[in-house]
């Protein structure tokens, strides 16, 4: 049985989090750190390497659809804008893969439009974990 304030099921739930699929890791990381507050930098590591490989699948979707159907024209708005912000900005725009609802489509359009791999996982966890870090920042201050 997986502890459920432990860092296998922490890892599993922001990975999960950063995915296509609908999901939070904030309460997650913040419920281990109450539970464990001596672990507070480990939390922090498995968030957000478990959330950053949870981006670098959308990157890896978005990567195979491009190749696999080169035609496929998007007809979602918010996919088009995704797009658009990969091309204008470039790899630095995965810095806001953090963003609730925005945030995954962006990581799909960075593998969709061709951003590497490396300059995109850089940009993905160096977002997410500045987001956990403040977020542990402030929830430092408040307890």
């Amino acid at each position: 049985m997986i502890d459920p304030s432990g860092p296998w099921a922490l890892f599993a739930g922001s990975f999960l989090a950063s995915t296509l699929l609908p999901g939070g890791s904030e309460a997650m990381l913040l419920y281990a750190v109450s539970q464990a507050p001596d672990n507070q930098a480990m939390y922090w590591l498995v968030a957000t390497i478990g959330n950053s490989l949870g981006g670098m699948s959308s990157w890896l979707l978005g990567w195979w659809i491009a190749r696999r159907f080169p035609d496929r024209i998007l007809h979602k708005p918010e996919q088009r804008r995704a797009l658009e912000r990969i091309a204008r900005r470039g790899s630095p725009v995965l810095l806001l893969s953090w963003l609730p609802v925005v945030g995954d489509p962006l990581c799909l359009a960075a593998g969709w439009s061709g951003v590497g791999v490396v300059s995109s996982a850089l940009f993905i966890t160096i977002g997410k974990a500045l987001r956990y870090a403040l977020l542990l920042g402030l929830f430092n201050g408040l307890v």
